[in-house]
């Protein structure tokens, strides 16, 4: 491998050997000059090839394959880039030369001592002063394969320009040019304008050929300007691009003088380069022309505006002329400024406009489509620096100016009817402008709070309410994208609107739980019904009074418990646990003992019937009883009823039992959880009807007499007369009707007579007569109020006392914000005061006798 430039040093070939080719050209900073030369080498006369030496950019290298006639070899114009020059003085190695070549060359090296070694291919010649080392040594003296150093020296005598070339060729030049400017065909070839620029600017010609470059410029855009003046803006946007210098015509006069600009321009920093030049020319004689630069941007302005209407345009033409004002440095305060004002005198006449005409989803989307199109405009013919005020603009007057009017007029429409995609669009359009997220936020908030909780409908106000609240979180999961201040905006609003009926949701709310769990609901799988209980613990969270939800989930679930009609245990066990997990242990330490309560009746009862066994008490009838401890259970009024001999006597046993294992407790029974099942015969066949203890008791006594008055029977039952008319009711209107009533009707009235159906048919073996359900009265609802009122006050008051004994002083006001802050219930400030008075008159705590507005502590 040799270096580029250089041909390798190949002594003649042998007549049988075949010639090999020589690189020609070496590059020095002289002109163009030719010297043929006669030499020897190895006894044979040859003549020098002509070489050429220019000191243009480094082109393509010709190469010549002849070995004993003269050729001819030129530089190319091409400029190839080529990273390290050779410059005078510099060494150059040759490396892995040929032995026998070296040899040959030290044979005719020692013939004429004092004459420099010429290489075959011309490199080596006088003319182009390459010449071995003083200290290299010959060929022959050095070894296979060792690197040899050349020098390159200066001419002897500086090249000369023929006369008249200077100007001959500046003619050529100066025709090309004005051909190029005025869209002719160029005379001369573009390789040789370049060498001919080249070997000028060698000769230090260059500061005026700049100049007249300069002038030649300069003389064709003056010839335009009167021109400019009298066109119309649009053809002034038409022709604009074809005169500015960053035209085709304009690149092609740069590439001609491409080396007097990286030469002579770049090592005078205060000259612009042509291609600056050339903008600085235009931008001085046309565009800053104050007549021709308004003329212009009314023209570009006027194109846009159309293609904002809908008309189609020239877009490449837009991007050359603003491509053009950018290069020109004039595109901000000339056209930018003037573009943001025409854009939003447009936008704000088009948003009062549209805000009247058009329905929010409809004009939301026409806001989006504006700014897609603003933003491509941008992309396609507008500059970077634009994208911010313009896009600023277009938000501002579409959607800042109209944010409350948007939401005020189509929100709640939106939201009502669940519309995903322009909530979506409004909450993306929104977040654009500042502020628009917080004024959407407190419209949320206001829709959310305004929510009307139905009060003729309790029966379905849980479930609308899980419906609102998964219809919410879907939104802003969707729509808001799970923004944090929505999310706790909405938990706000839920807590506010859902309290404004005190204690109501609290009792609505367990009364769902129990409809969920209770057996025979076939609505939802397990897997479905725990995501239920999930969403009611939600809802569960934002009412106030747990504690009346406590009372009525207590009641419920002794029910549930008690009659066998708990759905699941796991159920019941789950949502026991979220309870626990939401309010504490202190909320469901009854309610567990309620569970335990159970468990231990069916240890007690296995025992129970080892105890019958082994004491061979006689009796066909079955006992099964739960041991409910009072503090755990609801309080249930105890009612006394005649119970058959039988039964009595498994009581006692029972009792006998119980109370040898357990000293010291007593048992009360309640007649009015207890259930039975009884073997009947009817003219079918046998059945077994699971009953009540009430109708077990009504029912037994047909087996002494056909028929029984209302009286009789509740004589001999003992049952209390409104329980007793729905028991009958139960028995002789119900679905399974094994009595039969006269007169036949809905109720059961003084008077009506019964008597056992033997017709009675049914389906199936077993049959379970319901007790009519009595609906929870006013009263029981409101003695469950009361209940939970009184242990409010209890809380209260150890409130009270708890703050007082730690404060030992402390006034009015503050003790009322200490306590509305420990209390987990909402309180009247009346109930409060009168909580106080009873504690002062149980001497817990004394008004301060100088001050009646502060309260102390009494030890």
């Amino acid at each position: 491998m040799f270096p580029t430039g250089l041909s390798s040093p190949n002594p003649p070939p042998p007549p049988t050997q075949e010639a090999r080719p020589a690189a020609t050209d070496v590059k020095t900073d002289s002109g163009n000059i030719t010297s043929p030369k006669k030499r020897k080498i190895n006894g044979s006369e040859r003549e020098d090839t002509t070489d050429t030496i220019s000191s243009s950019p480094p082109k393509t290298l010709n190469s010549s394959s002849s070995s004993s006639s003269s050729s001819s070899s030129s530089c190319s114009p091409t400029p190839v880039h080529i990273q390290k020059k050779l410059r005078f003085e510099d060494s150059v190695d040759f490396i892995g030369l040929d032995v026998k070549m070296a040899e040959e060359a030290a044979a005719s090296c020692s013939n004429n001592k004092s004459k420099a070694m010429f290489l075959s291919a011309g490199v080596g010649h006088h003319a182009n002063g390459l010449t071995k080392t003083a200290g290299s040594g010959t060929f022959s003296n050095s070894k296979p394969g060792a690197a040899k150093k050349l020098v390159i020296k200066n001419f002897k005598e500086k090249p000369k320009l023929p006369e008249n070339y200077t100007q001959e060729t500046w003619q050529k030049l100066k025709e090309a040019v004005e051909a190029i400017q005025n869209s002719t065909s160029i005379k001369y070839n573009l390789e040789e304008l370049y060498q001919a620029v080249e070997n000028l600017c060698s000769h230090k010609i260059s500061a005026k050929l700049y100049k007249q470059l300069r002038a030649v410029c300069e003389d064709h855009i003056k010839a335009q300007i009167d021109q400019f003046r009298e066109y119309p803006s649009l053809f002034i946007v038409n022709i604009s691009p074809i005169l500015c210098p960053n035209s085709i015509s304009q690149i092609m006069i740069r590439s001609i003088f491409l080396f007097l600009d990286r030469t002579y321009v770049l090592q005078n920093s205060m000259l612009p380069s042509i291609w600056d030049m050339g903008l600085e020319l235009f931008r001085f004689y046309i565009i800053s022309d104050l007549k021709v630069q308004s003329k212009t941007i009314d023209g570009i302005l006027l194109l846009i505006e159309r293609e904002r209407n809908g008309e189609a345009i020239d877009r490449s033409l837009l991007r050359s002329l603003l491509s053009m004002l950018s290069d020109l440095q004039i595109y901000q305060d000339s056209f930018e400024q003037r573009f943001l004002e025409e854009t939003n005198r447009l936008y704000a006449a088009e948003g009062q406009r549209l805000m009247q005409e058009r329905e929010v989803p409809e004009y939301l989307h026409h806001v989006n489509k504006r700014l897609e199109e603003e933003a491509d405009r941008v992309i396609t013919y507008l500059d970077q620096s634009t994208q911010k005020p313009l896009i600023a603009t277009v938000e501002k007057q579409l959607l800042g100016e109209h944010l409350t009017a948007t939401l005020q007029k189509g929100l709640t429409h939106l939201l009502d009817e669940n519309r995903i995609q322009d909530l979506s669009l409004l909450y993306q359009l929104f977040s654009r402008v500042r502020g628009g997220v917080q004024v959407l936020l407190q419209h949320w908030i206001e829709y959310i709070k305004v929510y009307i909780l139905p009060h003729d409908k309790n029966k379905t106000m849980v479930q609308e309410l899980l419906d609102f609240k998964d219809k919410v979180d879907h939104i802003i999961d969707v729509c808001f994208m799970k923004n944090e201040k929505f999310v706790n905006a909405m938990k706000e609003a839920f807590e506010t609107f859902i309290n404004k009926r005190p204690n109501k949701p609290a009792e609505l709310i367990a009364k769902h739980v129990d409809s969920k769990l209770r057996a025979g609901n076939k609505e939802a799988t397990d897997e479905e019904l725990e995501k239920m209980l999930d969403k009611i613990m939600i809802i569960f969270r934002f009412i106030y009074g747990k504690d009346v939800f406590e009372a009525f989930y207590k009641k419920d679930l002794a029910k549930r418990l008690l009659v066998g009609k708990s759905a699941s245990v796991d159920a019941e066990k789950s949502m026991l646990s979220k309870l626990k997990h939401e309010c504490g242990a202190a909320f469901t330490s009854k309610l567990e003992g309620m569970f335990k309560d159970m468990e231990l009746s069916k240890d007690i009862m296995v025992q129970f019937k080892q105890y019958m066994q082994c004491q061979n008490i006689p009796g066909n009838i079955e006992l099964t009883v739960n041991i409910l401890t009072m503090g755990y259970w609801p309080t249930y009024v105890p009612m006394e009823v005649h119970l058959p001999p039988e039964m009595v006597r498994l009581q006692e046993i029972f009792k006998t039992f119980y109370l040898g294992k357990h000293s010291g407790r007593k048992l009360q029974w309640q007649s009015t959880l207890g259930h039975c099942v009884l073997k009947a015969e009817f003219k079918e066949g046998k059945k077994e009807l699971q009953v009540s203890l009430f109708q077990t008791l009504v029912l037994l006594m047909f087996n002494e007499g056909e028929e029984f008055t209302l009286e009789e029977i509740k004589l001999a039952t003992g049952i209390e007369d409104s329980e007793l008319r729905r028991t009958l009711q139960s028995l002789a209107c119900g679905k399974a009707r094994v009595l039969t009533k006269i007169p036949k009707s809905k109720d059961v009235e003084d008077g009506d007579k019964f008597s056992c159906n033997d017709d009675f048919k049914h389906k199936l073996f077993r049959i379970k007569i319901n007790q009519i359900q009595m609906k929870e009265t006013v009263e029981e609802q409101a003695s469950t109020t009361e209940r939970v009122f009184q242990d409010r006050q209890y809380q209260i008051d150890a409130a009270i006392v708890r703050i007082m004994k730690m404060r030992k002083t402390l006034s009015h006001n503050l003790l009322m914000s200490e306590v509305y802050n420990q209390l987990k219930f909402p309180v009247k400030p009346a109930d409060l005061k009168k909580r106080i008075e009873s504690l002062i008159d149980r001497d817990y705590m004394e008004r301060d006798k100088e001050n009646s507005n502060q309260y102390n502590y009494v030890a």
